[in-house]
């Protein structure tokens, strides 16, 4: 066991136990640039308790940042607030190392634990709007279903009026720093909008639902302690703000061009269709498939309000970076987008007509296209001009 890593005091009972991923660049296809934490909390109560554990092979940092504090076998409850394995990975070994008296998780949690780990330890269930007292302490839960997993639950401690979010107002973003307001708000406003835009955007509905359920709660909240990501406890209002903007999906100025190219020919129009976009006022993106990673152009697509697709003709489809891009993008459900297609081809010329029917299939209205034979010419070049102007001023006309 690591024994010099300490746990970090969030409260007055609270301590942060987590871990550190500093080499994660990798998250089920999302592109973690600055790695991740893995956040378990430890509440001093009466009878202590463990908040969610972390992923399976950072055991050793858990157990000695719990170890600062107390001797782990003295933590006597276990809350599960999300099933995926990032939390519970260590939840087996856990429960066999403390022998905890209880485990709580959410109906659906509850189910999927056993699904996922086939163990005979007895599990708690906890029902939504359901409170319990733990060691002296008044926990209360919301379930927040597809949020983004189907057990997903919130735990809020009333004592130290902090709300456990799960996955909620969380961020891929490995750090020294555990409190939001010890961060740039630049870094911050980012990776909460990655996160946001590559796990939650689908969800929207359900985010602005839940919103509003917290608020008519009346919960006096101090604290949000998310399980990626620092703790909030200063800019509470500006995430609850940012994450009802997001849910809006109100669109912005802005346009992002996506493509990929073979030749240079399908680079030159999406140049050609930039340089319209900004003509008419308007802020533009662009970004090479191969040189972009499509967690990354979903995180510009978040306040976009249009986008502009170019791919050459391969083989007779799409060049191949395309549908691994809008497969992804259609998956998260984006609304209130502008569209336009463009592309080259040598002689079969499929591509255009490929990328308008998957965009008209997520519901993003195409206002026009472009297609070139081979190389480009000026003719074709001032086409792409005039296409970027086009939806510029249209994503402009739906503002207004």
């Amino acid at each position: 066991m690591a024994h010099h890593l300490k746990a970090i005091k969030i409260s007055e009972r609270v301590y942060w136990v987590g871990a550190i991923d500093w080499q994660l660049r990798d998250f089920h296809g999302y592109a973690t640039r600055r790695g991740s934490t893995y956040n378990a909390y430890l509440v001093l109560g009466d009878k202590p308790i463990l908040i969610d554990t972390v992923k399976a092979p950072f055991k050793d940092e858990l157990l000695s940042r719990i170890s600062s504090v107390i001797e782990p076998k003295k933590i006597r409850y276990i809350i599960s607030n999300h099933t995926e394995m990032d939390h519970s990975g260590l939840l087996p070994e856990m429960i066999e190392l403390i022998k905890p008296e209880k485990v709580f998780a959410s109906i659906k949690g509850a189910e999927a634990l056993l699904e996922h780990f086939h163990f005979k330890y007895e599990l708690t269930p906890v029902k939504d709007g359901g409170s319990i007292n733990l060691g002296g302490l008044n926990f209360s839960f919301l379930e927040t279903r597809m949020l983004h997993w189907p057990d997903s639950m919130f735990s809020y401690l009333e004592e130290e009026k902090t709300l456990f979010s799960s996955d909620a107002f969380g961020m891929h973003l490995a750090s020294s720093e555990r409190f939001d307001d010890e961060l740039a708000q630049a870094v911050l406003e980012y990776e909460a909008g990655k996160y946001y835009a590559n796990i939650l955007l689908l969800y929207s509905p359900l985010v602005l639902k839940l919103l509003d359920k917290v608020g008519k709660l009346g919960l006096d909240i101090k604290i949000i302690a998310p399980d990626h990501g620092p703790v909030w406890r200063s800019k509470l209002s500006w995430i609850l703000g940012l994450y009802k903007k997001w849910a809006e999906q109100k669109p912005t100025k802005k346009a992002v061009v996506v493509y990929d190219t073979m030749w240079q020919s399908t680079a030159k129009m999406a140049s050609a269709v930039a340089d319209g976009i900004i003509a008419s006022g308007v802020s533009v993106k662009v970004m090479k498939l191969r040189e972009a990673h499509y967690s990354d152009v979903v995180t510009e697509l978040l306040e976009a309000g249009a986008i502009a697709v170019g791919s050459p003709t391969l083989n007779n489809n799409l060049f191949p970076t395309l549908p691994e891009f809008l497969t992804y993008y259609k998956g998260l459900r984006p609304q209130n987008m502008l569209g336009a297609v463009f592309g080259s081809y040598g002689w079969s010329g499929e591509s255009v007509r490929l990328l308008k029917e998957i965009l008209e299939g997520m519901k993003i209205p195409v206002i026009g296209e472009v297609s070139s034979k081979y190389v480009p010419d000026q003719e074709v070049l001032e086409q792409c001009f005039v296409l970027g102007q086009k939806l510029a001023n249209e994503l402009k006309d739906k503002l207004k």
